[in-house]
């Protein structure tokens, strides 16, 4: 794979606004834990090799079990997540392939038992930033593991 243009570079301002967005979402009321989950799983569903990859790294810095990253694409047969994680990645999958009629009130109800409105909010936010970060890499083919040095992905051990 060969990236196709640079859109840091042909968008500089655009970049850096996009970036501050993304970093202030690691301050938010959503953990650490699941916003690896998160991020993994909007980017399996999108195909995005380049943020899969910085993600599974990511998450294994940040200590996430081996098996439990196997398992995110299977979560609803896992047994591995617990229902706030499990209402987390409803989430991510409604909004990340948003059906013609919307977001079902079942589905939306169901979060609610396991996130407050602050929560679901900022949890949205990261849903949003993961899918434009998707649709970034996949439309310019980002090529996995190229920036892993300068985010310091290195340390995960997954060369």
């Amino acid at each position: 794979m060969t990236q196709r243009i640079d859109y840091q570079k042909q968008s500089p301002e655009l970049f850096k606004k996009f970036m501050e967005f993304s970093m202030a979402l690691r301050h938010s009321s959503i953990e650490e834990s699941i916003h690896d989950l998160v991020n993994i799983r909007a980017s399996q569903i999108n195909g995005c090799a380049f943020c899969v990859d910085m993600h599974v790294k990511e998450a294994t810095i940040h200590g996430e079990r081996p098996l439990r990253l196997h398992h995110i694409a299977i979560w609803r047969e896992s047994a591995l997540f617990i229902p706030r994680e499990r209402a987390a990645l409803a989430w991510t999958e409604i909004l990340t392939k948003l059906p013609a009629e919307g977001v079902p009130d079942d589905v939306y109800e169901h979060v609610r038992t396991q996130l407050s409105e602050k929560e679901l909010s900022d949890l949205t936010f990261l849903v949003m930033s993961i899918n434009a970060w998707n649709r970034v890499s996949v439309g310019f083919q980002t090529v996995p593991g190229s920036y892993d040095k300068a985010l310091g992905l290195e340390k995960s051990g997954l060369q």
